[in-house]
């Protein structure tokens, strides 16, 4: 069979379905914050992410419709609410586009692993490069604005050295030992993206209209908060820094810009992919209550995620993904 002519594989019209989804959902975020950014270079990134997006989405439509599946609704213009009051800083909105591109090159990534067809391929490497663009793009803004905070540093050992005690697996009893960089690593990460979870889950309360997604999204930033607490202390107890929190980077408006289906959906992605985060920080993770703390983390972020399905089922606001062939149905029917 020719390259060309292959049929989409289940894998790869999901890999599209999700991205058109959550692409929609961020797209729809940057379109209400390049309307309130003042700062001209913050603001012209913005521009760029939006008409990168355009062109994606535009292909991604183009490879379902050429299959015949039915393009997702996703989120649209009728999810924004123009006119509105700011409800976020020009930092904040540089440092959400940041985490978020990071997010975008994950599924970038993931997208091209289990694509086969040349031309979803050389799509995915096209997103891949786009969304290295931009975090270099963001990176280089945040440092020269003085807003970047780094990872710890370390000084550096005189020679190698083999594990020579049990100990090194260690957090709860015996001698124990520091924080390896490879464990700084995810905990870092995993850091930064509960402080966006936390800072959005602030702001989206404030402007929720519904009472029960309101409470949901409060509930949110006690686990996120509870989260980077544990976090932060494991950090600080080897005297190691911990990312700056964003709260005051959120003004007190209460006029909301965005549909509570966006703003919800958008804190169950958060929570959603932070589990892939904390999945690896756990395998990474050599250290007892390192271990403890990722599989709290987990526990809880499945709890949240549970709630945050039922509302969004309640309200219609869950699109369903393409689905296998249920046989029995069908041959039911004949």
């Amino acid at each position: 069979m020719e390259k060309e002519k292959l049929k989409l594989t289940s894998s790869e019209i999901g890999t599209l379905w999700g991205e058109y989804v959550n692409g929609t959902s961020v797209d729809m975020i940057n379109r209400y914050m390049v309307t309130i950014i003042e700062d001209a270079a913050i603001k012209a990134i913005f521009e760029d992410a939006i008409e990168t997006f355009a062109k994606q989405k535009n292909q991604m439509v183009t490879f379902l419709e050429n299959e015949e599946f039915p393009v997702p609704i996703g989120f649209t213009e009728s999810d924004l609410y123009k006119g509105k009051q700011r409800l976020f800083t020009d930092i904040f909105c540089l440092n959400y586009l940041h985490i978020i591109t990071l997010h975008g090159l994950l599924g970038h990534s993931t997208s091209l692993g289990v694509s086969v067809r040349k031309d979803l391929r050389y799509f995915y490497d096209a997103c891949d490069n786009d969304g290295k663009r931009m975090y270099h793009q963001t990176i280089e803004l945040l440092l020269e604005k003085g807003s970047f905070q780094r990872d710890p540093l370390f000084y550096p050992a005189k020679n190698p050295e083999y594990v020579s005690s049990n100990d090194f697996l260690d957090g709860f009893f015996g001698k124990g030992r520091t924080l390896a960089a490879t464990e700084i690593i995810s905990i870092s990460f995993n850091l930064k993206k509960s402080i966006m979870a936390k800072t959005l889950s602030i702001a989206f309360s404030q402007v929720a209209q519904s009472k029960e997604v309101r409470k949901f999204l409060e509930e949110a930033e006690k686990v996120a908060d509870q989260q980077i607490k544990t976090f932060s202390k494991i950090m600080q107890t080897d005297n190691l820094p911990v990312p700056k929190s964003w709260e005051t980077e959120v003004t007190d408006s209460t006029d909301s810009p965005f549909s509570d289906k966006l703003m919800l959906y958008h804190i169950g992605f958060l929570f959603q992919a932070a589990q892939n985060y904390h999945g690896t920080g756990l395998a990474s993770a050599m250290r007892t209550d390192l271990v403890a703390a990722y599989e709290t983390t987990i526990l809880k972020n499945l709890m949240v995620t549970k709630k945050w399905f039922n509302i969004m089922v309640q309200n219609k606001w869950l699109e369903q993904p393409p689905l296998a062939p249920n046989r029995k149905e069908i041959a039911q029917e004949k």
